[in-house]
């Protein structure tokens, strides 16, 4: 069989990637496509189709975790799988002709254009608020709007995975450019920072490297547990650091926690990241869940019932990219059968899915994981003694249970040593009250929700 790649010149030749790509953004997580695939390039050849990767590590990505499908997607839009990944970029545009060149000036070398990296899709408009997330919203916002002021410069938003740090990041930078458009906004992740910094060492060109950043005037860099053990990387960007700092170039940042408790980050680093504003995002609750899968249906143009979402929200308790991957999941299927999506469909379609979400909230399991993180026997956590030793992690494990689990004040009252509905409903308004005003009680509390939902 002859495939359509193969039945056109080599100057003419279609290209099946726009279409391939149409179908990959239907099927994964939008911060998927964004980070991995929409970088890659395109050129059709006789026997098949290039990609060029931009660096070697968005390429090592590609080929482990998404080869295979683009491979079937290419067989069936140009019927050839092949594919053939490199590193690189094709020009932008075909040089002019000889005849037309002779009659124009010789043009003078433009300035290289400003490549930020930056992701105009995300913006605090789209940004779902509730309150597990209200405070980063708000630095970001700020940071936005008075980028460098030492209030909160640097400002580091910290939590678990799929929790909204990437998205608030782009939306404080698209709003610096949208309030200066000159604004030179740099977005990168921390990988790419080791990548690059370690390629300008083996090519010699690492004072072209520190220029980058010399001239910019926000840096946003994603991810920097990613340093821990990387000595030389630390070291460069602790410099990095201080340059901007000292030049009040705003400084955002995201960890997927606290950094003092990130092993392998340097002391003198830990402590540049405390100079500015630290905000944790917590795991969204019922209402902001509920909203946040309401507003994605919306942006991909899927009508999704509210009961539906509410399904998704009381069930799916871990990020906004497990929400994501279930909404998406569900308007693949409705489009490949050309049903309508209804709770009924939405448990049939996702019945494994929503099975293991049950199971890794538990009763058990959060009695289990409160009881090992304040290093106490089980047996004890669940006994009739009221010492406060016991008492506070008993009421934090009853507060997680009535937060994580669809479980009733008396079934939890019953799986904490047969205690009564109000006793239960005691514990969750005290832990509610106490995170507010305790530092202690509300770190342990994120660290728990980021153990126990991740």
């Amino acid at each position: 069989m002859t495939s359509s790649l193969q039945s056109h010149p080599a100057d003419a030749l279609p290209d099946p990637w726009p279409q391939c790509m149409a179908r990959l953004a239907a099927e994964l997580p939008q911060e998927e496509v964004h980070t991995w695939l929409k970088p890659l390039q395109s050129k059709p050849q006789s026997r098949g189709l290039v990609l060029f990767a931009p660096n070697a590590f968005v390429l090592d990505e590609v080929r482990a975790r998404y080869l295979p499908r683009i491979r079937e997607l290419l067989n069936h839009f140009a019927g050839s799988p092949e594919v053939q990944l490199e590193i690189g970029t094709l020009p932008s545009s075909r040089p002019a002709s000889p005849s037309a060149s002779m009659h124009r000036p010789t043009p003078m070398p433009a300035a290289e254009p400003f490549v930020g990296n930056m992701d105009t899709h995300y913006s605090f408009d789209n940004f779902v608020e509730g309150r597990s997330n209200q405070m980063a919203r708000a630095a970001a916002w700020q940071a936005a709007q008075k980028p460098g002021d030492r209030l909160h410069n640097p400002l580091l938003l910290y939590g678990g995975t799929g929790l909204g740090k990437t998205h608030l990041m782009f939306a404080a930078g698209n709003e610096m450019r949208r309030l200066n458009p000159g604004a030179r906004v740099l977005y990168m992740r921390s990988n790419e920072f080791y990548n690059e910094f370690f390629r300008a060492l083996q090519d010699r060109t690492a004072d072209q490297f520190k220029r980058r950043f010399q001239n910019i005037d926000a840096l946003l860099l994603d991810d920097i547990q990613f340093f821990a053990g990387k000595d030389r990387t630390q070291e460069e960007f602790f410099h990095t650091f201080n340059t901007l700092f000292d030049g009040k170039q705003q400084i955002i940042l995201t960890c997927d926690r606290y950094p003092r408790e990130v092993e392998g980050l340097e002391p003198r680093l830990k402590s540049r990241l405390a100079w500015g504003l630290s905000v944790a995002i917590d795991p969204p609750d019922f209402e902001t869940r509920a909203q946040i899968v309401l507003a994605k249906a919306r942006e991909r143009g899927v009508q999704l019932p509210e009961d539906v979402a509410f399904l998704l929200a009381k069930r799916m308790h871990s990020n906004v990219r497990d929400l994501e991957g279930a909404l998406n999941t569900l308007a693949a299927r409705a489009n490949f059968t050309g049903k309508q999506i209804t709770a009924e469909f939405a448990q049939d379609t996702l019945r494994d899915l929503l099975r293991a979400q049950q199971a890794s909230v538990s009763i058990p399991n959060i009695q289990k994981t409160v009881a090992d993180y304040y290093g106490l026997p089980l047996r004890e956590l669940l006994s009739k003694r009221r010492t406060r030793s016991l008492a506070r992690p008993r009421q934090v494990a009853m507060a997680l249970a009535k937060e994580l689990t669809e479980h009733s004040l008396p079934e939890i009252g019953d799986a904490f040593g047969g205690r009564d509905h109000t006793t239960v409903l005691h514990a969750c308004k005290q832990v509610r009250n106490l995170i507010a005003t305790d530092a202690k009680l509300h770190e342990d509390w994120d660290k728990l929700l980021r153990k126990l939902t991740e």
